[in-house]
């Protein structure tokens, strides 16, 4: 049986899944940068009431698995997390965008996240 959340008026189990991607795939999120991508998004999870269940940072992909607020939608979660990472991540790495491989940082401007996100709503991980 799964636990089940509550607040004040509500009795919740929002589970999602997110993935999302550097822009044109490229392997960025490498070293101390993703570690301190890490880092940020549990910061941001204590800030916004969001459990973070299983998280992945892998060098072309970011992966989340976590469990919101009843009050967030799947795209503000969503924004919530790549706006505030994105942030942090290019004022602790200034040169961060301008070190994508094969010169292709001029043409991505400064932000180095696609504007795609893959979203899944579901159970815990492991069920079928």
């Amino acid at each position: 049986m799964c636990a089940l959340r509550r607040s004040s008026h509500t009795v919740y189990d929002i589970k999602y899944h997110f993935v999302w991607i550097p822009k044109y795939r490229k392997q960025i999120l490498v070293g101390e940068v993703a570690e301190y991508t890490k880092e940020v998004f549990r910061r941001i999870g204590e800030e916004y009431g969001l459990v973070i269940d299983t998280m992945d940072v892998e060098e072309d992909y970011v992966h989340i698995f976590l469990e919101a607020l009843p009050k967030y939608s799947p795209v503000r979660v969503a924004q919530i997390l790549k706006s505030i990472s994105g942030r942090e991540i290019f004022h602790r790495f200034p040169w961060f965008p301008y070190r994508i491989p094969v010169g292709e940082a001029a043409a991505m401007g400064r932000g180095a996240v696609g504007r795609r996100v893959f979203c899944s709503i579901c159970g815990r991980p492991g069920d079928s």
